[in-house]
């Protein structure tokens, strides 16, 4: 109702008396009543939609921020390997490592190796002159003065080296039966390749990572064998078969061990997604297959249930699961991610906790090259109260979000996930601080799974479960030989033979 027309209808209803007017007003009112209610709802929705609104763009400017977050990613600051990067990727990775002032090469005291003269060489050429280099004299029959000494060092001629066995036969002149002489063991076949050949196949397949096909053809160039890739393989089932007490030696000795390190990597297997996992000491090195990553994985391997010692990991939920060991985090990771933090999300507290994580790891290198066993109890809590203090100034800057009403936790992001995963693992984050025995990453099963990663990159895949098998086995056992010093040509020989080396466990 407009102006003039309330007007004129005041008018009139004074003219008609008390009840008009009274009567009109009430019609005003329920009249205006239902304009506010109409509004109400319409600024309610309208509230509604702007909220709707505004949490659809803290999503959206939330998702944004993750998407270039990934676009910033590069093997400096997370998992990625440097491969990942591409060609003209700048800056390049740099080590975590702080600067040791000295010079690349070998250092003032380091022993340098050279090929050194024999006493007993195999074979002997002498150079006489036979005329004086000034005047041209004959020398033929002057003395010698001394002589000089040089050696080459060569490879003979290789060829197949053919034993023939023959087993005589004789008859009894008294009842005229014939007896047979006894071939040696292993001797089955009219011709047959030995266990020379066998270990040489195994040592290039699983050794130097050679695939079946360009190894039976560097056993036919360079030996003059060829082999086939069932023969190959047969050698290798071969080594896998005598090799499984070794194998069981080693996995006893890394869970009697008091530090050991656990990492597990994807691998193809037939075509589909494995994991291939690693236990590891600076000295035995386990690997096992298999078609999970987490707890059942580590149940059906078996060394984590059974381990009592310090575990080294890189976080993964499946290994907290296990509360009869204790644990250690790598700081590999945790810098990496420090670094994407810092340098992505322009957050300074991850530059500081970087910083304090590098002089945690000066002053214990310091105090183990000094002879020391631990850090003084001052030290340490300077170093936890400076930890501390940096992570409450990352919880400031990644306050965690306000109750949502909806299952499961809420997002927090990568800085704050980081804060979270500090905070609640401080003593495994620390842990090399507080025992000088526990290393600052986890490295050691890092470079263990190198060699593994190498392999599937030669051959693109393990054709089946039992050559994964296989390969972890025979290659658990090289890498432990390698570990300690061991010759692994001659410990394969041996293997092949039946007899393989055991390598110590303790």
């Amino acid at each position: 109702m407009d102006a003039q027309n309330l007007r004129d209808g005041v008018l009139k209803a004074y003219g008609q008396g008390p009840e008009a007017v009274v009567e009109l007003v009430l019609g005003l009112v329920a009249e205006l009543t239902a304009q506010i209610d109409l509004l109400s709802a319409r600024v309610a929705a309208l509230e509604a939609e702007n909220a709707a609104l505004r949490a659809e763009n803290a999503a959206l400017k939330a998702e944004n921020r993750e998407l270039r977050a990934r676009l910033g990613t590069n093997s400096r600051n997370s998992g990625k390997p440097p491969s990942s990067d591409g060609p003209g990727v700048k800056p390049h990775p740099k080590s975590q490592r702080s600067p040791s002032g000295r010079k690349p090469g070998g250092q003032p005291g380091h022993v340098g190796h050279t090929l050194e003269l024999v006493e007993d060489p195999d074979d002997i050429q002498v150079h006489t002159p036979s005329h004086c280099r000034a005047c041209g004299r004959d020398l033929e029959q002057v003395p010698v003065a001394r002589r000089e000494r040089r050696q080459v060092v060569e490879l003979p001629p290789v060829k197949p080296h053919v034993i023939e066995h023959r087993a005589e036969i004789k008859r009894c002149p008294d009842c005229g039966a014939e007896t047979s002489g006894s071939f040696p063991v292993g001797v089955e076949a009219p011709v047959q390749y030995g266990p020379g050949v066998a270990t040489v196949a195994v040592y290039l397949n699983q050794e130097q990572l050679v695939p079946l096909e360009r190894t039976c053809e560097t056993m036919a160039e360079l030996f003059g064998c060829p082999l086939s890739e069932r023969t190959v393989e047969s050698a290798v089932a071969e080594c896998h078969q005598q090799l499984a007490e070794t194998e069981a030696a080693i996995r006893r000795g890394i869970e009697q061990s008091s530090v050991a390190h656990f990492d597990e990597t994807g691998m193809n297997v037939g075509g589909k997604t494995a994991w291939l996992h690693v236990a590891s000491t600076p000295s035995l090195t386990f690997y096992a297959p298999h078609k999970k990553r987490g707890h059942e994985a580590m149940e059906a391997i078996g060394v984590l249930p059974s381990f009592r010692g310090r575990a080294v990991h890189d976080g993964l939920t499946s290994y907290w699961q296990y509360d009869q060991c204790e644990h250690a985090l790598c700081n590999a990771h945790h810098l990496r991610k420090l670094t994407f933090v810092e340098e992505q999300l322009g957050q300074g507290w991850a530059k500081e906790l970087k910083g304090l994580l590098g002089q945690i790891k000066q002053a214990v290198d310091e105090s183990r090259r000094q002879g020391l066993l631990a850090l003084s109890s001052e030290e340490k809590r300077e170093f936890e109260s400076r930890y501390d203090g940096i992570l409450d100034a990352g919880l400031k800057m990644n306050p965690p979000p306000e109750p949502t009403g909806k299952r499961g936790r809420p997002k927090r992001g990568k800085a704050g996930s980081l804060v979270d995963r500090l905070r609640e693992h401080k003593g495994a984050t620390l842990a090399f601080m507080e025992d000088f025995a526990v290393p600052f990453d986890n490295n050691q099963a890092e470079r263990d799974i190198r060699m593994t990663k190498v392999r599937e990159k030669i051959s693109g895949c393990f054709r089946t479960p039992t050559g994964a098998d296989r390969f972890c086995r025979i290659r658990g056992y090289i890498s432990t030989l390698r570990k300690q010093r061991l010759p692994i040509l001659s410990a394969l020989s041996q293997a092949v033979a039946g007899t393989p080396t055991t390598p110590a466990t303790s």
